[in-house]
């Protein structure tokens, strides 16, 4: 039921793209959204970015619904993780790829709320270096929904995708904003 209406409160708040949106280029932004839900959603992003750039998985986790109640599509398989535990796995072994700091950066961030459910979207960067020396440079799509869940923010659905060149079957990587 929960599921079924957060899609109906998605669905509308596409409808009025224009209203309530916010943008930001940079993650270390301050947030200026007259909704408060809005900053808090905000908030909530930063902190995970903070989390992700120094390798904290609690603090990475601490951003999501507990349990089961998280549903995630990465660019990895598999097709989709069920539960926070399957999905803080998919990130031990991102950041383990990993040697240092991975700097976060969004692009075109717009956040939506009305009443306890939202949604974000963005193009985010990551850059740091990988275990074997190679500089990593990469442009993502991401959407989360988010639930006020017992008066806090947390993210119960991530959507992260990369453009598909249908000619040959691969993913496009290089792209820039």
């Amino acid at each position: 039921m929960r599921s079924a209406r957060l899609l109906l409160v998605l669905v509308a708040m596409l409808m009025t793209l224009g209203d309530g949106a916010h943008t930001q280029t940079r993650v270390k932004t301050a947030a200026t959204s007259a909704n408060p839900n809005e900053a808090e959603i905000r908030a909530l992003y930063d902190r995970w970015a903070k989390a992700f750039e120094s390798h904290d998985i609690d603090g990475i986790m601490s951003v999501y619904a507990p349990g089961d109640a998280v549903i995630a599509y990465d660019v990895v398989p598999p097709l989709q993780y069920k539960g926070a535990d399957a999905y803080g796995k998919d990130y031990l072994e991102f950041l383990g790829q990993h040697d240092g700091p991975i700097q976060v950066e969004y692009r075109d961030m717009r956040i939506f709320s009305h009443g306890d459910v939202g949604f974000i979207h963005a193009l985010e960067r990551f850059t740091g270096r990988l275990k074997n020396g190679q500089q990593s440079d990469l442009w993502l799509r991401a959407t989360s929904g988010v639930l006020k869940i017992n008066g806090k923010w947390l993210t119960v659905h991530d959507h992260i995708s990369v453009p598909i060149d249908f000619d040959n079957g691969k993913a496009v990587l290089d792209l820039k904003p």
